[in-house]
C-alpha cells in the first residue's frame, strides 16, 4: 500500500494539552516506534497494535495513534521530541505492508 507520511513529535503544539499519551491512551515515549494513521486506514484494517514495515526502515512499527478526521491514506512518524528530525522527513510518499491481525479462533 503507497501512503503519505509525515512525521510528528509529542508536543503540545502539535497534538494536544497531553502530548505524551496518544488517542488510543498509549503512551509515548522518544525512541518508540509508532505511527499513527488516518481514519480511513483504520477502516481497512489498519487498526491499534497492528505491525506496519515501512519501506527504507528496519525496524517494525506499531499503531498507536490515530490521525484528526481530515486526513486520508495517511500515517504519521513519531520522532520523539526531535523536531529537526521531523521537519527534515517532511512528507512523503512510501509503501507499507502490514498484516491484518487474526481473531482468536481457540475456544475453551
Amino acid at each position: 500500500m503507497i501512503v503519505t507520511a509525515t512525521a510528528y513529535n509529542s508536543l503540545a503544539y502539535q497534538t494536544n494539552s497531553n502530548p505524551s499519551i496518544t488517542a488510543f491512551g498509549d503512551s509515548l515515549k522518544p525512541g518508540l516506534r509508532y505511527i499513527a494513521v488516518s481514519r480511513d486506514l483504520l477502516d481497512s484494517g489498519l487498526v491499534h497494535n497492528t505491525k506496519v514495515k515501512i519501506k527504507g526502515f528496519d525496524s517494525l512499527y506499531t499503531v498507536k495513534d490515530k490521525m484528526h478526521r481530515r486526513w486520508r491514506n495517511r500515517i504519521d512518524i513519531y520522532m520523539g521530541n526531535d523536531i529537526e528530525k521531523a521537519k527534515k522527513w517532511g512528507k512523503k510518499k512510501v509503501e507499507i505492508q502490514y498484516c491484518i491481525p487474526q481473531k482468536d479462533t481457540l475456544t475453551n
